[in-house]
């Protein structure tokens, strides 16, 4: 029975996604498919992956899921994985990203520690892919798993059947026929193509676009990419031997060393390994995957695999259309109509709007880039910003004052801070609020209020089984989230 570990690959920032994809919360932790599932696109690929061992007919024993996210998202992950309360994981934090080879190189290793001298094998999925038909996916990577296990040394890489000339994608060339696994022999891998060579593609028939997973054993990587790239190699074992370990909420956290893992050359999977094995002592298999998979690149593609109405327009939130077509039209926050319009992609958060055609919706990374250069806080974060211990939405704000709303989760609490620069008065809406206030700690009910002056230290927490939500009003010179000095903290941010 072979030990199979699932890895979820969950960097990025999905910015072609903006305004409703940030950095602070990409597009990977949103609810995007719309096939009506309540599931981000992290939650699927993981339940995904996992399917395996339901359908293997004992076949498969799978390991712990390995999630590879950078430090910043470990939360919205923690929060994510506790909904699949059938999925053991650890999560591999990156302090910084350095694409997906060294990535992967932190996973393999891993699998080996965990794994008792067994060899695993590992099936490697980015974090924001869509499929349609599960069955077929599972399948094929079943027929993955065979073809690793019957190949000494080999890969096997999931192709998906071209339904257009898409130019966004790189393709692979098959051999002309397949073996007992279902698996073809690779000739080649080719780059993004320009459309008329997309269209050449397309009739030739023997290309397919390149799925970005992968099923290998972790030896088969370590080996591969020391031959290969051995400067990539050795640096992840020098980041992988100063690692440390730590538990929130029983799942673990491993944290390669730091300036090691920043010192590791930053590579894709596919340029440090992937397309230098046809031809080498590591061959490498596709097997073709026809699922209604899409890797929402773009609105365009969220449009495409959306519930489109007889018009053809794929709607969200509250919305009102009059007289338009083949459009994508996104609400978070209030109503959005829309009159006599087709081909377009209309998104509305609480702080930004995003009109674009939809045949252009690749270049909204173009704003983004705008917007970065500016030092503007809406490439980042949304007005609503999770936190482990709950979220906050700015309200309000004017000159010397700020106004948000904060919720808190039962149990939870924030950090024993204090501010230079501004007060605070706090209002209970809603649940129960346990406040340290310099050295008083008080409990607050419903419509109860407090004031914490400026440079008093203080916390609040949640003591209740119910959620508390409290308003907070701010005043002073400065209210930039920077004005904060932890002295206690439960999640590591001191």
């Amino acid at each position: 029975m072979a030990l199979v570990i699932p890895v979820i690959l969950c960097g990025g920032s999905g910015t072609r996604l903006w305004p409703l994809s940030r950095s602070g919360f990409p597009k990977q932790f949103l609810v995007l498919s719309g096939d009506g599932s309540s599931q981000s696109l992290f939650q699927q690929a993981v339940e995904r992956i996992n399917s395996v061992g339901n359908d293997s007919n004992g076949k498969v024993r799978l390991g712990d899921t390995l999630v590879v996210t950078n430090e910043d998202h470990r939360f919205l992950v923690l929060d994510q994985l506790r909904e699949l309360q059938l999925i053991k994981a650890k999560l591999i934090l990156e302090p910084v990203g350095r694409n997906t080879a060294p990535a992967l190189s932190m996973a393999a290793l891993c699998a080996e520690q965990l794994s008792n001298g067994e060899d695993p094998i590992l099936i490697i999925t980015p974090a924001d892919q869509t499929i349609q038909n599960q069955k077929a996916f599972t399948k094929a990577l079943q027929d993955c798993i065979q073809s690793v296990e019957a190949i000494p040394n080999s890969i096997a890489i999931l192709g998906i059947t071209p339904t257009a000339p898409e130019t966004g994608y790189g393709y692979i060339q098959r051999a002309e026929s397949k073996d007992l696994n279902n698996a073809y022999g690779v000739k080649r891998f080719v780059e993004k193509p320009d459309s008329k060579t997309a269209q050449a593609y397309l009739a030739e028939g023997s290309y397919l676009w390149n799925s970005g997973m992968f099923v290998l054993k972790a030896s088969t990587w370590l080996a591969a990419l020391t031959e290969f790239r051995p400067d990539i190699s050795e640096a992840s074992q020098k980041a992988w031997q100063t690692k440390s370990e730590d538990a929130s909420g029983g799942v673990g956290f491993i944290r390669p060393g730091k300036e090691e893992f920043k010192a590791i050359p930053s590579e894709s999977i596919d340029y440090a390994v992937i397309e230098k094995c046809p031809q080498s002592n590591f061959p490498i298999k596709m097997v073709e995957l026809d699922a209604g998979w899409n890797d929402l690149g773009a609105w365009d593609a969220v449009w495409q695999v959306g519930q489109q109405d007889q018009d053809g327009n794929v709607t969200s939130g509250d919305t009102l259309l009059t007289n338009s077509k083949n459009s994508l039209v996104h609400a978070s926050s209030r109503l959005v109509s829309v009159v006599g319009v087709e081909n377009l992609v209309i998104v509305e958060t609480a702080d930004a709007v995003l009109i674009a055609d939809r045949k252009n919706s690749q270049d909204v990374k173009s704003i983004v880039t705008k917007l970065e250069a500016q030092g503007r806080e809406e490439k980042n974060l949304h007005r609503k910003v999770a936190r482990p211990w709950g979220w906050y939405d700015s309200v309000d704000e004017g000159e010397r004052f700020k106004v948000k709303r904060i919720q808190v989760k039962p149990g939870a609490s924030l950090s024993l801070q204090m501010h230079h620069h501004r007060a605070e008065h706090w209002i209970v809406v809603k649940g129960t609020a346990e406040i340290t206030n310099g050295d008083q700690v008080i409990t607050l009910t419903e419509n109860q209020s407090t004031y914490i002056p400026q440079g008093q230290t203080h916390r609040l927490a949640n003591p209740g089984e119910t959620p508390l939500e409290i308003i907070e009003v701010q005043s002073g010179s400065y209210l930039g989230e920077d004005d904060i000095v932890r002295f206690e903290d439960t999640y590591g941010r001191n």
